[in-house]
């Protein structure tokens, strides 16, 4: 008898968990539609992409602008409203399809295809891992960050060195690096599940997806974009 209030509990909170990670993957699964969407409306209209590319200063306000978006809705997500984090998040992910249609561009569709399913494969199950993981990845988790801030630092050395063989390189460890932060990503997000006070505010926890749904985005476009360079033939 002195069992079924717990296993009660663990019900509630295995419920409250449930439900708040598929609302992260729900925002993030909608972030990534936008994105796709967007890309590929720019890929083929050539006005737009003569207004992106055509004008190195558009390139540079988008790159500075989405780079500046991630960094306010991080530092600001517990003050603003959750409907401007969800409109932000909307907003950001719109302008990054517009910095990404270049890919639709450069390689195939077939190419562009094959690595989006291997990418989500991949995501899937390392994400799958996260979740259900015993060991802590907090550790890894630095450790691939600072992996984040070497590739950085490497790609931004090559746009002057210009080596195919360095920009492989930096693909082929992109890939660790961020299959290593999706681990660590959803990990975070199940904890921040799990550490939720009961009642919380709808708001609130709004904002705590969209958080987290940015976070596994980021995982999954640069994922992206690192299989692509090494899996997708150019046009």
């Amino acid at each position: 008898m002195e069992t079924a209030p717990l296993r009660q509990t663990q019900t509630e909170t295995q419920a409250i968990v449930n439900s708040f990670v598929r609302s992260v993957y729900n925002w993030m699964a909608i972030g990534l539609s936008i994105t796709g969407v967007v890309a590929f409306y720019v890929a083929n209209n050539p006005t737009l992409l003569q207004l992106i590319y055509g004008n190195p200063i558009v390139q540079i306000g988008l790159f500075i602008g989405t780079l500046g978006m991630v960094f306010y809705i991080s530092a600001r997500i517990q003050k603003i409203q959750a409907s401007t984090a969800t409109g932000l998040f909307v907003l950001y992910s719109a302008l990054m399809g517009a910095m990404l249609s270049f890919v639709f561009v450069l390689y195939t569709q077939t190419s562009i295809a094959s690595t989006f399913f291997v990418c989500a494969a991949t995501f899937v199950a390392v994400s799958i891992y996260g979740y259900t993981t015993k060991k802590d990845l907090t550790s890894l988790g630095s450790f691939m960050f600072m992996g984040l801030i070497g590739i950085i630092i490497a790609s931004v050395v090559n746009i002057f060195l210009r080596s195919p063989a360095m920009h492989m390189i930096i693909s082929y460890i992109g890939v660790i690096v961020f299959v290593g932060l999706t681990a660590y990503d959803t990990q975070h997000i199940k904890n921040m599940a799990l550490t939720q006070p009961a009642g919380l505010d709808g708001a609130v926890i709004r904002k705590g997806a969209i958080m987290g749904a940015l976070k596994l985005y980021l995982d999954f476009i640069n994922l992206f974009l690192m299989l692509l360079r090494i899996m997708g033939d150019r046009r």
